[in-house]
């Protein structure tokens, strides 16, 4: 199975601090099998049910992105720990699936981590 580490759409800006990209999942798409390495949050713009899956295509369940709604995550050891209210947890590998009858588009934000000072 190939993995991806695009983790949106389309790219639409980076520099030295963070990475923005839009995405957009039609219904009943499945996003490719991607990893995150990066903390990030995003912010939905068109909203839906989610189902997420593991590398191996195993279901982990689903939660309603509703239009206005924002999510954060911190990666850690493989990862992807809420780090906000929500107490989501899932593996950084994964893919997602419009569960939804319309589409589902987001805003996703990365925060690259400081390099290490020599």
């Amino acid at each position: 199975m190939s993995i991806k580490d695009e983790v949106g759409t389309q790219k639409v800006f980076e520099d030295e601090h963070l990475i923005i990209w839009e995405f957009a999942l039609e219904p009943g798409a499945t996003t490719p099998c991607h990893t995150h390495h990066l903390d990030y949050v995003f912010y939905v713009l068109d909203g839906t049910h989610l189902e997420v899956f593991d590398a191996n295509d195993e279901p982990l369940g689903g939660f309603d992105a509703l239009a206005g709604a924002s999510f954060a995550f911190h990666c850690a050891n493989g990862e992807l720990i809420s780090s906000d209210d929500k107490g989501l947890r899932v593996p950084a590998t994964h893919s997602a699936r419009n569960a939804g009858p319309t589409r589902y588009r987001e805003i996703l934000v990365e925060k690259k981590r400081p390099s290490a000072v020599a």
